[in-house]
């Protein structure tokens, strides 16, 4: 028991130490879970402890993880992608596996060895990958919608390579290394089975009717399930019930000797409509993070440094050229999708790693006997140093080749009219405000990043150019200087920002309306001169505000008139504390900014509840906290 609590300790300590410090620097969760097993891999060999074990049971996270991919994957939304996946995605998965595959044949490794290597190194990092193109503000961009799509495909192909993994162990046994598999295998297989002793259609109508069980239970016994223990009203049983889900459709697939994570995807998939589709995500997200977490960081903790050491230049070079190849592959796939300058760059880069399910893959491979461990353990090492070299590509794509091709991109497509507005941004959120715009009468002109975007507008004669906003030339070639108006609709934080400091010195007397992520992006505008500041997210969520008043009994004016004073000092407050806001030191450690934002938060609690509902004596109070 010590010894447990020890350990518990110690994995926790490691994980909430590393992760963040990763995630500040830009590496994501996935290399600080990594880092902090590498970090305890010495006290963990101090204490002999039994890594692998530890690993396996870590392993429960990636099926529930596929579970939870399956619920997000509603079977309307799969066909409508179908085009990006079997094509784009497909054609990557497919085409690099087998160039992995031809080379590892050409360095002597038997077929089966070879493919199974392909497919394990086919993959990239979704938790890396996704996670830095959000932080950028890239996904809407071609490249990264594209990349998403390509993700999406790996992380649905990851279920029938579980599946075909086990198929692939013929041939490997051979020698005292192999025996030890076989061994390994009987042990960790020995158990119940449904299919065991039966005749192969015997065996396959058994595995066919635990699919069905899958599929049907999912779609029909699921609600019944779920509202006979609403009864109890405890949430704890809520939980048991997600849990008995995943693991009860576990344990059947594993006794028809199917892959588990094969059949949680599936009942995912099924569940993706289901009222209770949320209620599940909820249940299940807690305990696949922390398992997950506990899975890389016995990665890590498995590293072999020794053997790194021993074979530093094979092992560079391996990694090196993996990304290479992948890169190639994904160049060549981003031209014939359509993707072009910077985008493509991003595509290729981006995707050029290994990813986290090759670690899955390969404690799979291992245990099924298809690897041998010294052959694994070079891919695992592989696989590890592609995902902590991917930071520096997106480095390169910030510094290098992103400003590279920003600067002749579009050199052919010249601005050659003004307008009243100029709007930096097509989206959600600015085309509504040019539409809005051009039906009163005013010549906008639009500036969007994704060429896919401004197509279609220019099919509905939208004049549209494509370019990157933060350009001071390409703001000077859209007539920045005679327009009457600039908005800023982009979705990038940080770009938005340096667009108001430019803005706001080179063009003083422009008006700048600028889109605000959220709070303190607001207080960051303001700092670089903005004065029209719009929350995305804001008047959406005040009249969210003002239907909940209602929804609990108040009457139409009094709701409407609490919002009006709630919005109206709202809006005072963010000038106020705005003026102590300081970008060089964070939000927590400044103290005047955080008394003073307490400070009103008594004062709003103190007069809006007391405050009486007469439009008279609301117009009063917004007065007074106008003069305040």
């Amino acid at each position: 028991m010590t010894q447990t609590l020890l350990l518990a300790v110690l994995f926790l300590a490691a994980g909430l130490a590393a992760v963040p410090l990763a995630t500040r620097f830009g590496l994501g969760s996935v290399l600080g879970y990594l880092i902090a097993g590498i970090a305890l891999s010495p006290i963990l060999a101090a204490l002999h402890v039994d890594v692998e074990a530890i690993q396996h049971f870590a392993e429960f996270g990636v099926v529930m993880m596929l579970f939870l991919v399956g619920l997000e994957l509603e079977p309307k939304r799969l066909w409508e992608m179908r085009m990006q996946l079997l094509g784009l995605g497909g054609l990557q998965v497919v085409l690099t596996a087998a160039a992995v595959m031809g080379l590892a044949m050409l360095l002597g490794l038997a077929w089966n060895l070879a493919l199974a290597t392909g497919l394990i190194l086919a993959l990239s990092s979704t938790a890396i990958v996704l996670q830095t193109l959000n932080e950028k503000g890239l996904m809407k961009s071609d490249g990264g919608r594209a990349s998403f799509s390509v993700l999406l495909t790996q992380d649905i192909a990851v279920i029938p390579m579980l599946a075909l993994m086990p198929l692939l162990a013929f041939g490997v046994h051979a020698g005292a290394e192999a025996g030890d598999h076989g061994a390994a295998d009987a042990g960790h297989g020995a158990g119940l089975s449904l299919v065991e002793g039966l005749p192969g259609w015997g065996a396959a109508l058994v595995t066919l009717g635990a699919i069905a069980a899958v599929v049907v239970g999912g779609a029909v016994l699921t609600g019944p399930l779920f509202r006979f223990i609403a009864l109890a009203r405890l949430r704890e049983l809520f939980i048991a019930a997600a849990l008995l889900i995943v693991t009860g459709i576990a344990l059947l697939m594993s006794l028809v000797g199917l892959s588990p994570a094969l059949g949680t995807f599936l009942a995912g998939v099924v569940l993706a409509n289901s009222e209770y589709r949320h209620e599940l995500e909820a249940d299940i997200d807690p305990f696949r993070g922390m398992l997950l977490g506990l899975f890389f960081m016995t990665v890590g903790a498995g590293i072999d440094f020794l053997l790194m050491w021993d074979n530093l230049l094979p092992i560079l070079g391996l990694t090196v050229g993996l990304m290479a190849l992948k890169a190639a592959v994904l160049g060549v796939l981003g031209l014939a999708f359509r993707l072009r300058g910077a985008d493509r760059w991003l595509f290729a880069l981006g995707l050029a790693q290994a990813g986290e399910f090759g670690f899955v893959l390969l404690a799979l491979t291992v245990g099924a006997g298809v690897l041998p461990d010294a052959l694994a353990d070079r891919l695992l090492l592989v696989v590890a140093l592609s995902m902590l070299l991917t930071p520096l590509l997106f480095i390169l794509y910030d510094r290098v080749l992103a400003p590279m091709y920003a600067g002749g991109r579009r050199e052919a497509d010249e601005i050659d009219e003004t307008g009243d507005v100029l709007i930096l941004g097509h989206g959600r959120f600015g085309g509504i405000v040019n539409r809005m715009l051009r039906l009163n009468g005013y010549r906008t002109v639009v500036v969007d990043y994704s060429a896919q975007q401004l197509e279609m507008l220019r099919q509905f004669g939208l004049k549209v150019y494509f370019g990157d906003a933060t350009r001071p030339d390409l703001l000077e070639a859209a007539g920045i200087a005679r327009a009457r108006l600039l908005i800023i609709a982009i979705d990038g934080v940080d770009e938005t920002t340096r667009i108001v400091e430019h803005v706001t010195k080179a063009y003083p007397d422009l008006h700048v309306i600028a889109r605000a992520r959220n709070r303190h992006h607001v207080y960051e505008l303001w700092y670089a001169g903005c004065r029209d500041i719009i929350r995305e997210t804001y008047d959406s969520s005040i009249r969210a505000g003002r239907s909940a008043l209602e929804a609990l009994g108040h009457k139409h004016e009094q709701a409407m008139a609490r919002a009006r004073a709630f919005e109206i000092k709202d809006r005072a407050a963010m000038v106020e504390v705005s003026d102590l806001y300081d970008p060089n030191v964070p939000a927590m450690e400044n103290a005047p900014y955080v008394a003073r934002v307490n400070q009103i938060m008594r004062e709003w609690e103190a007069e809006l509840t007391g405050a009486t509902d007469t439009t008279e004596d609301q117009e009063r109070l917004a007065a007074d906290f106008r003069g305040g």
